[in-house]
This record gives structure tokens, C-alpha cells and sequence, in this order.
């Protein structure tokens, strides 16, 4: 087929808008993910089909459907859908919006969803405009925001807003949106397209849980395709492949695939094999992984199996963690590779986790032990009270040397932490033992 057939034969190329675009939900049922925040009885799908909407704050990832959802609750509510940017619009702009509501309800009745993206990028000031209309219900306010909007957004206008975190669509959600794409004649249907069910789990995979990305990803294989004999598209796994292009990785989100490979990764840190970290690393990012899931992975790490032998790993991955959020990808694979190595390299130990354990054994078999009378908020004490015969008084270690003084802090004599010595806990068990000696071997914590 020459060009000018090829042309032909994809009519939605250059005149139609993306395909995302195109297939925006138009009713509740056709949005996808989210039933925590919208499904059978939950709070914000029973204001919405109730049409008891205060303002909104949407937050979560892109491509996660907090526009679509916005649109879809307009449309439900019959209500107009004005829709602005935070980083485009400016106070004079927000003031003509505010005043075309105003106008409308006083006049026609008619009310206004006013949706801005990106709430999140007007100043303080900007924000503080839209209050006392957002106060007097000239409009309802739907703010979306990829980041924490109790960070991010003032307080007034949090105030007056239900908050809502969208998550990441999960892959069977983003299968959903494609195939529905595929059959829709406002989607790919005209073009009778053939997509293999492996090159739509392939988009699925790698659009890391973004909707919008997956649907313009799937249009552009699709108009990009080989034709067979009979003028349709033919997509297959490799088309896919070649389109995004990148390498297949054998990574199955959620499945086995995905497990497996950040269960050696943790593992090899906790091995103290950097190399490996690093090579398991670079496969779940190369494949789609979330950085945030691996971040959070390395911080639980750095208490459970690295502990007080080296106390900074906890920081390095804290502080891994909000840098990944704050850059995001590519460069957040630097940050979890610093992390990663540091960890895997870092003094091991887990004796924070199995004191931890041990103690919730206790407090879950045995009885709730009562705090003992000197240890107790002094505020809590009636007026007059006095110390029982033979009960302890408080003693302040700060006044004694080594501001160590023998005191019983519990009523038991269990022991939990016991450091094993590795790093810093070197020193920890000798600063332990030296305190113990001066107690009397109690560990300064008396008899049961």
C-alpha cells in the first residue's frame, strides 16, 4: 500500500485530539480504579450521586484520573465545567471565572464546578482569592494536584475541602481502558485495529500505573503499525516494543515477576552485595517499577536488618525516600543507587526488630503492666498527694555522673534489646554492660 492508502487508512492521525482525549469517561461507570474513594458507598460517590458536593482537593499520580473524574462528576451533577491550570491562570483570571459563576447562578441558576490542575503551583495569594467565593458556594472547587496538598496548599482552603489520594491504576484497569479504546467508536474502532492480547499486557506494564500514557501509547502503535492484507493494523508485542522503545524485561507487575525480583533485591542488601542490589535495582526500574515502592522497601530495611549498627542508614533511606518523590524519574535511579549501596555496605543488625517483636509478645500473652507511680505525668496527681511509704521517688539521671542513675523503669525484669555487637552497637553493648554493672546486673530496670 502506497502512502497516500496508507493515509487513508488512519484517519484519526493529525485531526482528532489524543486518544486519551477522546475516550473520557462521560458517567461514574466508566471510570476505572478508585473504589476506595468511589465505589458502592463510599463517601464521595454517594455525595456525587446525591449532588451534596462541598469542593474537592484531588490528589495522586498522573495519568491517574483526577481530570476525568472531575469532568464526570460535572456531568452528573449538571452542572457547568469550567477548567483552568494553576500554572497558566493569574489572580485576574481566577477573578473573571468567580464572577461569570456568580453571574450565571444569580441569573440562570445554573452552578459552576470550577476545576483547576495543578492547584498546587498558585501562591498563597492566588489561593486566598478563590476563599470567599469557594466559602459562599459560587462555585465548587475541584483542585487537582500531584503532590501532598497538607503541604502544598493552604490551610483555609484544605479547610474547606474534602481531600481525596487517587492511586495509580493498576494494570488491570489500564488493560480495561485499552481494550475499551480498541472497541469505541470514539476510539480506535473505525481503524479496526488488531492488537495482541501480549502487546496491550506490555503497554499495561510499562506505563507505570498512568492511564493517559497507556491510551497514547496504544494509538500511536496503532497508527504506526504494519497493515495485513486487509488494511487493518496489525499490533503486536514487538510493535510495541519498537513504538516505546525499549527492551522487554520479564516483569510481571504484581505477579510473580515482580516479587521475585524485589525479593532478591532486598535480599542482596541485607547480604551486604552491593553489586547485586544494583543489578536487581536497574531491572525493576528499566521494567516500570514505582521508585516510591522500592524507596519504602529500603527504609524498612534500614531499621530491620541494619538497625543501631549503623544508625545513619535509617536517615540516608528516609531521606532516599523524599528525594525520590521530590525529583522523580530518571534521576531518582541515582538516589535509590546511593541508598541502595549504602545499605547493602552499612554494619548489620536486627536486634531492634526482634526486641520489638519480643516485647508485643508479652504485651499481647501476658497482663497490661500498670506504669509505675514515679514514672507517671506529676500533672496527673491530685492536689495534696503524697508518696506512699516505700514508694519510689523519681530520680533525675541528668543530676548523677555519666547522667546514669539505677532506677527501675518497668515492672519487669524481661530483657529485649540485646545489640549483637556489629558497627555501632559495639558500643552500644559496651555502654549497656557498663551500666548494668553499676545497677547490680538488673539493667537498671529492678526486679518482676
Amino acid at each position: 500500500m502506497d502512502l497516500f492508502a496508507r493515509k487513508t487508512a488512519a484517519p484519526t492521525a493529525g485531526r482528532c485530539p489524543p486518544l486519551a482525549v477522546r475516550m473520557r469517561p462521560r458517567r461514574l461507570e466508566d471510570l476505572v480504579g478508585q473504589g476506595h474513594i468511589l465505589g458502592p458507598g463510599r463517601l464521595l460517590r454517594r455525595a456525587v450521586e446525591a449532588d451534596r458536593l462541598t469542593s474537592l482537593i484531588l490528589f495522586g499520580p498522573p495519568g491517574c484520573g483526577k481530570t476525568s473524574l472531575a469532568g464526570v462528576i460535572a456531568a452528573v451533577t449538571r452542572r457547568r465545567f469550567e477548567r483552568t491550570s494553576g500554572a497558566t491562570a493569574n489572580v485576574a483570571v481566577l477573578r473573571e471565572f468567580l464572577h461569570q459563576s456568580r453571574l450565571r447562578r444569580d441569573r440562570d441558576g445554573l452552578e459552576t464546578i470550577l476545576f483547576i490542575d495543578e492547584i498546587h503551583r498558585f501562591s498563597k495569594s492566588q489561593q486566598d482569592v478563590l476563599l470567599p467565593d469557594v466559602e459562599q458556594g459560587v462555585v465548587v472547587l475541584i483542585g487537582a494536584t500531584t503532590h501532598n496538598p497538607l503541604f502544598f496548599i493552604n490551610g483555609p482552603l484544605n479547610s474547606r475541602s474534602l481531600i481525596f489520594e487517587m492511586k495509580a491504576l493498576a494494570e488491570a484497569d489500564i488493560l480495561a481502558l485499552l481494550r475499551r479504546a480498541l472497541a469505541d467508536s470514539r476510539g480506535l474502532a473505525p481503524m479496526k485495529a488488531r492488537v495482541d492480547d501480549d502487546a496491550l499486557s506490555r503497554l499495561a506494564a510499562m506505563c507505570e500505573g498512568d492511564g493517559r500514557r497507556a491510551l497514547n501509547a496504544l494509538e500511536i502503535a496503532v497508527l504506526t503499525a504494519p497493515l495485513d492484507e486487509g488494511g487493518a493494523a496489525r499490533v503486536t508485542r514487538a510493535v510495541v516494543e519498537d513504538s516505546i522503545q525499549k527492551k522487554a524485561v520479564l516483569y510481571d507487575h504484581d505477579e510473580d515477576g515482580h516479587y521475585d525480583t524485589i525479593s532478591a533485591f532486598i535480599k542482596s542488601v541485607r547480604g551486604s552485595d552491593p553489586h547485586a542490589a544494583i543489578y536487581w535495582l536497574a531491572k525493576m526500574l528499566y521494567a516500570g517499577e514505582d521508585p516510591r515502592f522500592v524507596a519504602r522497601r529500603l527504609v524498612i530495611l534500614a531499621s530491620e536488618d541494619i538497625g543501631n549498627a549503623d544508625p545513619r542508614g535509617l536517615a540516608v533511606a528516609v531521606s532516599a525516600m523524599k528525594a525520590v518523590e521530590f525529583v522523580g524519574m530518571p534521576e531518582a535511579r541515582i538516589v535509590l543507587a546511593q541508598a541502595a549501596t549504602y545499605l547493602a555496605t552499612a554494619s548489620k543488625s536486627n536486634a531492634a526488630y526482634r526486641a520489638i517483636d519480643r516485647a508485643l509478645a508479652d504485651v499481647e500473652a501476658g497482663r497490661t503492666l500498670e506504669v509505675p507511680r514515679h514514672l507517671r505525668n506529676v500533672k496527673v496527681r491530685t492536689a495534696g498527694e503524697q508518696r506512699a511509704p516505700g514508694e519510689d521517688a523519681y530520680v533525675y539521671p541528668h543530676d548523677h555522673p555519666d547522667h546514669f542513675v539505677e532506677q527501675k523503669y518497668a515492672p519487669t525484669a524481661n530483657r529485649y534489646y540485646e545489640p549483637d555487637g556489629q558497627g555501632y552497637e559495639d558500643v552500644i553493648l559496651k555502654r549497656m554492660k557498663q551500666w548494668e554493672s553499676r545497677a547490680g546486673g538488673s539493667g537498671g530496670t529492678g526486679e518482676a
